[in-house]
């Protein structure tokens, strides 16, 4: 693979639409390693859906990273999926958490979707942050337990996504309008917020979610763009897997003038760490600000610059294949 090939693998963006033969279009464009599926892209049932996503990839030995937020309740985008969410799971047993999400795996998997970010492992009480509806669990006991049942009952049917990591229950904030800044310690962090992301490891999740959230007292980068929050979820929880950013767009929809510029902030996720980047692109990259060859163009050109090295693109870029890889052995193709 030639250095551009390899950026671009790395990349994981969005298209809308439900003709698949345009989304491959797309992706060979570019030479994209994943698409998400956003509700734009969801036709009216599950046999076109099926076939959408058959299209898309070119070989069937090497299957692009198809994925989409399926949560449930809030955050839901197959229409027919009617499985109990976070909302109703936090009051059950975990048992529940387990049956859902096995269910939710499934009818995944039979529309050929293979990447859930589904999952989440951010945990609050507090009725008045935004993430409250969607959390599993409302202390660090019982979202361990219903992170761990989700990713249990995914295996097999579709790769696990935990997020937003390294929490977003410690405030109330919206990282799709700003990016949410705690003073929460580090000590704070490891009893309140690292629980369940560790269950979640523990359980075999393949995919963490970065979250573009400031915690101060850690970092003053959001962990999306943090070396240090990369270094803590390999060596505290010990997950050495896929990284992936929350969707980029989120860092220039928050106004913040140093977040701009979707190249940079591209180049900065990468040089800290993560495997793969997110962009909910839409179809007009004028409108949209974001040009996919600029942005591969740009990180290629840091490489060669030296922000970001050569043998840390080699590396996620054999991480992805091999995910791919083992994607398309596990069934059957």
């Amino acid at each position: 693979m030639t250095m551009q090939q390899k950026v671009a693998s790395l990349l994981m963006l969005h298209r809308p639409g439900t003709d698949g033969a345009a989304l491959r279009a797309f992706v060979d464009q570019y030479g994209l390693g994943g698409l998400i599926l956003m509700g734009d892209n969801i036709p009216a049932d599950s046999g076109q859906l099926l076939q959408e996503t058959q299209t898309v990839s070119a070989d069937p030995g090497l299957p692009v990273l198809i994925a989409t937020d399926e949560e449930g309740g809030d955050v839901v985008r197959l229409g027919w999926d009617t499985v109990p969410a976070a909302d109703a799971l936090k009051a059950l047993p975990p048992a529940a958490t387990t049956e859902a999400f096995a269910a939710r795996g499934a009818l995944l998997k039979q529309v050929g979707v293979n990447v859930n970010f589904g999952v989440i492992a951010d945990t609050t009480d507090d009725q008045q942050s935004f993430i409250y509806d969607r959390v599993l669990g409302t202390d660090p006991g019982s979202a361990s337990q219903r992170v761990a049942a989700a990713v249990h009952a995914e295996h097999g049917a579709v790769m696990s996504t935990l997020k937003h990591f390294p929490g977003h229950g410690e405030t109330e904030a919206d990282s799709h309008l700003t990016v949410p800044t705690t003073d929460v310690s580090m000590d704070e962090w490891a009893a309140e917020d690292a629980p369940a992301f560790q269950a979640g490891v523990n359980a075999g999740a393949e995919v963490v979610m970065f979250g573009h959230l400031v915690y101060s007292a850690v970092d003053s980068q959001p962990a999306s763009l943090s070396a240090r929050w990369h270094q803590i979820v390999r060596d505290r929880l010990g997950f050495n897997s896929i990284t992936i950013t929350d969707d980029m767009r989120m860092l220039q929809d928050s106004g913040l003038p140093e977040y701009q510029n979707p190249s940079e902030n591209a180049i900065r996720a990468l040089a800290a760490g993560n495997t793969m980047l997110l962009f909910v692109t839409g179809a007009d990259k004028q409108q949209d600000g974001i040009d996919p060859a600029k942005v591969i163009a740009d990180i290629v050109a840091a490489v060669r610059s030296g922000r970001i090295s050569e043998q840390q693109i080699d590396t996620d870029a054999r991480m992805l294949l091999i995910a791919r890889r083992t994607l398309a052995a596990s069934s059957g193709r």
